[in-house]
């Protein structure tokens, strides 16, 4: 993977669909034809097979074979090995492990892009990305929540704590537009991410929309960015395409 642009998406605060932003950003780049890899790295709450709708193909050799989605697109996900509903319970030891392996045993091949769902917090597996995949790149995701900002915070300074490269923020659930007349209710509020922005001199890169309907497209492994074309939701993630490619 010398040549692979590692990009970690990652959040201090669970619950702000950093999953969904890692799903459709490397849907999106594997739409322009680049060849991307997806690894799940939220090792007790893998969500990502289920967002694509993929399972392993059979294993042939010592590596894994990982997932494919389309033609460009190579995914591997804990959750692909492991029973329904069965709970992964490791110590940090063993996560460090893990990542270690699922980087060398994995087959990802010859990939332009090599994307990294992290889980919430700065803890084990945020510590060991670092360590042992070494970003070129971190995308931190952030609703406008002041607790989500609360949390974002450390993120941010986690990674410079490790002299990581910030990427940019995404705001994800932005706003809600009313079916009836169309104005944004901001549900979460709004501001709060401007003030990150600004605070640590980094750029608020996409503002992505509430869509129930992007909801119940994840739950049934249909990627926005694929489902819900010419929408304002496909152009944000644009955005965070053309700020992977600037690297």
């Amino acid at each position: 993977m010398e040549k692979t642009k590692k990009i970690a998406v990652m959040s201090g605060k669970g619950g702000v669909g950093k999953t969904t932003v890692a799903v459709n950003l490397a849907v999106a780049l594997a739409a322009e034809g680049y060849q991307v890899g997806l690894l799940d790295l939220d090792l007790h709450g893998p969500n990502v097979q289920r967002m694509l709708g993929v399972s392993l193909p059979p294993s042939e050799g010592e590596k894994i074979v990982p997932a494919k989605y389309g033609d460009s697109l190579k995914v591997f996900s804990l959750a692909m090995i492991l029973q329904e509903g069965a709970p992964v319970i490791w110590r940090g030891p063993l996560k460090h492990k893990a990542i270690e392996q699922l980087t060398r045993d994995v087959e990802w091949g010859d990939l332009d892009y090599l994307i990294c769902d992290l889980p919430p917090g700065t803890g084990d597996e945020a510590l060991s990305t670092f360590q042992i995949i070494k970003p070129d790149a971190v995308i931190v995701v952030s609703t406008p929540q002041k607790v989500a900002g609360d949390d974002v915070r450390r993120a941010i300074n986690f990674v410079k704590r490790l002299s990581g490269k910030i990427l940019g923020l995404v705001e994800n659930m932005s706003y809600l537009v009313c079916p009836n007349c169309g104005e944004k209710i901001y549900v979460f509020g709004k501001g709060e991410t401007e003030k990150l922005a600004e605070e640590f001199g980094i750029p608020l890169i996409a503002r992505i929309p509430m869509d129930p309907e992007v909801v119940s497209l994840s739950d049934e492994g249909r990627p926005a960015v694929v489902y819900k074309r010419g929408t304002v939701i496909e152009e944000e993630f644009k955005k965070i395409v053309e700020k992977v490619l600037s690297l």
